[in-house]
């Protein structure tokens, strides 16, 4: 069984513990380690007891970087008594110094593999800052033998033109992770509302954009009441002067606090008629290039996506004809796209999203298998490996 150790800048971000439940339903062991994200709880995975490499703070990144630097100092602690893995995946560019180190202590030989999902906006400053930066990430990136990024737009924006890393590239899109035959039942997209009732808009996953909050508040308040905006997820409290005070004074709108991924999918996104899948918390840069899981979950589940028209969400569901474009990020012209909307108008939306091939929304077992054979052949295949005691 290929033995992979997966290390992680935040052990309670739902998408490691997705990631983690692929690579198992892949037939690999996993051992997870990584970082705690304030007074988040660890990740909470089916047989896997992480390794606690200390506590980082969002949006602290001076901190962050010490933090790596004391888990790099005390990591042969830390893994000792650890099999020696057939493969690490570092999962962002601060677990990529931490898998060279580990690495090393397991002989200097075991592939690494980068994911990156995200392009911080730090690596994308013209000045000493960023260059240093992608320095770092060109030399650690040199024995890395795959990147796994989630957007092509990554590729062509950011890894090509600045020349980042050498090494073959899998693009692995934020797909809902579907295992066993329950989790493939037809969406059931929410049903026109009643004379009366509110249209719903629902925002899921990681609420980080404050523009986003004050737009979906001031459309609400404009359509006094015909449309409602559902909140989930985890709020990033670093980037609103308030989260909660704001949320609890906007008359049509509310928070419903976090939920499970990918088990609580169906029903929360099955609640509303819309999925709000736009970020402008790096516009122009990250959010105008990713493919976010809001993307892929509400189209799994038969929610209508509103996106930017001019970033790669909007651009990917152009392709695909379905969706609620806007031209521009206002109040204005959220009215206009969907401030009228009739139910028949949403049902021919809302079509445009189930008649999709479900592939394009899902990961399933088969998928699992290929990422994981993937990784094995990294390695040579997998191996049955002694387990090994890593010195002090």
């Amino acid at each position: 069984m290929l033995h992979i150790l997966y290390l992680v800048h935040d052990l309670a971000e739902p998408a490691v513990r997705r990631r983690v439940l692929m690579l198992q339903a892949g037939g690999s062991r996993v051992t997870l380690a990584g970082f705690r994200r304030g007074d988040n709880p660890l990740a909470a995975v089916e047989g896997v007891t992480p390794l606690d490499l200390g506590a980082t703070r969002d949006g602290k990144f001076a901190q962050r970087l010490k933090a790596v630097g004391h888990a790099a100092f005390s990591l042969a602690a830390t893994l000792r008594g650890v099999s020696r893995p057939d493969v690490i995946v570092a999962r962002n560019l601060e677990m990529l110094a931490l898998a060279n180190r580990a690495s090393t202590l397991f002989g200097g030989d075991v592939p690494i593999v980068y994911e990156c999902l995200d392009i911080h906006r730090l690596l994308l400053r013209g000045d000493a800052v960023g260059k240093t930066l992608r320095h770092a990430e060109r030399r650690l990136g040199r024995k890395a033998r795959l990147l796994i990024t989630s957007s092509p737009a990554f590729i062509e924006n950011y890894f090509l033109p600045y020349g980042q890393i050498d090494t073959p590239v899998l693009l692995l899109e934020n797909k809902v992770l579907t295992l066993g035959q329950k989790m493939h039942r037809p969406a059931r997209p929410a049903e026109p509302p009643q004379p009366g009732m509110p249209w719903k808009i629902g925002w899921f996953g990681a609420l980080r954009c404050r523009r986003s909050l004050e737009l979906l508040a001031q459309f609400s308040r404009r359509m006094e009441g015909r449309f409602e905006i559902v909140l989930r997820g985890r709020p990033a409290y670093t980037e609103f002067a308030d989260f909660d005070s704001f949320v609890a004074a906007e008359p049509f709108m509310d928070f419903h606090g976090p939920y499970r991924n990918p088990e609580d999918l169906a029903d929360i996104y099955g609640q509303v008629h819309f999925s709000w899948a736009i970020d402008f918390f790096e516009a122009g840069l990250n959010s105008s290039w990713l493919l976010p899981n809001r993307l892929y979950e509400g189209c799994r589940h038969g929610a209508v996506p509103i996106a930017m028209r001019d970033v790669e969400t909007g651009r990917l569901l152009a392709r695909h004809a379905m969706g609620a474009l806007l031209s521009e990020p206002s109040a204005d012209a959220l009215v206009s796209l969907i401030g009228g909307i009739s139910a028949d108008a949403y049902r021919g939306l809302s079509r445009s999203v189930t008649a999709e091939d479900p592939k394009n929304w899902i990961c399933d077992e088969d998928d699992c298998r290929a990422l994981v054979a993937r990784l094995a052949a990294l390695a040579g295949g997998p191996r049955q490996a002694a387990p090994i005691q890593v010195a002090a």
